[in-house]
């Protein structure tokens, strides 16, 4: 394992969707059904909403409200004066289980969804992407992606990037006027590896999260590995705060996953680019 990595939150059952907001690192426990945060150093970790569904992932609206992906109700919910409210029905676009979110500047919001039920042992489909507009009307926006995971948006809110974990591959689209998804592009190749969660680094390389290899890596848009931070178990998500230390959510992916409390958060301190100053994701406020 890198040594420079901090273990700074364990006893978490399954930990994923790490996101940086209002100086704290937050994160949610699928198997708990809440969403927490820490302060960076890992200390006064409150829990701040709790969901009966799974998966769970999180971001921020433009007016600073927590959006909550409730992927077994098929729903976005959206935090209204420290309640949970049903803010976009889902389900008629995919009756399946839906998964990540990132929210944009304009006031959209993309959720996407891996096509089948992979918990119930359903037959793998191709996922979907789909826009949730600010009044909470939703559409699909890109279809025919291979188990699409974690989601990014670079600095100029003009290109989304998604893990494609079955494909080995980080695509990306253009995001035109009117939010829809356009240019769809191989970002980076990751032959032999699963990407999962994503958030891009301040000179537009991009970190992925891999359960199997047990690792994060840091790619540029053609595929060259920049940096590789080895872990002790599977790495679900990570997310970079605007001093450019890396959060990364692991855990031990096996037959005992949601039984146990082997999941963990680690900080590894500083990893901006040489003459960076600060991180570039509008996506994590």
């Amino acid at each position: 394992m890198d040594a420079r990595l901090e273990l700074i939150v364990e006893g978490i059952a399954f930990g994923e969707s790490p996101r940086w907001h209002d100086d704290r690192i937050w994160f949610c426990d699928w198997v708990d059904g809440d969403v927490r945060s820490a302060q960076p150093d890992g200390g006064d970790v409150r829990t701040h909403a709790h969901l009966d569904g799974f998966p769970i992932c999180i971001d921020w609206d433009t007016r600073g409200r927590l959006l909550v992906v409730n992927g077994d109700a098929r729903q976005l919910v959206r935090s209204i004066d420290d309640r949970l409210e049903l803010f976009a029905d889902l389900s008629p676009l995919s009756d399946r289980p839906w998964n990540e979110v990132v929210s944009h500047p304009s006031g959209n919001a993309y959720v996407n969804g891996i096509g089948y039920d992979m918990m119930a042992g359903e037959t793998t489909r191709t996922g979907q992407i789909a826009l949730v507009d600010p009044a909470g009307d939703a559409r699909l926006v890109a279809e025919d992606l291979a188990f699409p995971n974690g989601m990014a948006i670079n600095v100029h809110g003009t290109m989304l990037a998604v893990a494609e974990s079955h494909a080995g591959r980080i695509s990306a689209f253009t995001i035109n006027e009117s939010g829809d998804l356009t240019e769809r592009r191989v970002f980076a190749e990751v032959a032999n590896s699963a990407p999962d969660g994503i958030c891009f680094a301040a000179d537009g390389t991009l970190w992925y999260a891999d359960v199997p290899n047990r690792h994060c890596r840091r790619v540029t848009a053609n595929g060259d590995i920049v940096e590789t931070i080895e872990v002790d178990r599977g790495c679900f998500s990570c997310a970079i705060a605007p001093n450019g230390d890396l959060y990364i959510t692991a855990t031990i992916w096996d037959t005992d996953t949601f039984t146990t409390r082997r999941g963990v958060l680690y900080r590894l301190p500083d990893t901006r680019p040489a003459g960076s100053t600060d991180t570039l994701s509008l996506a994590r406020r």
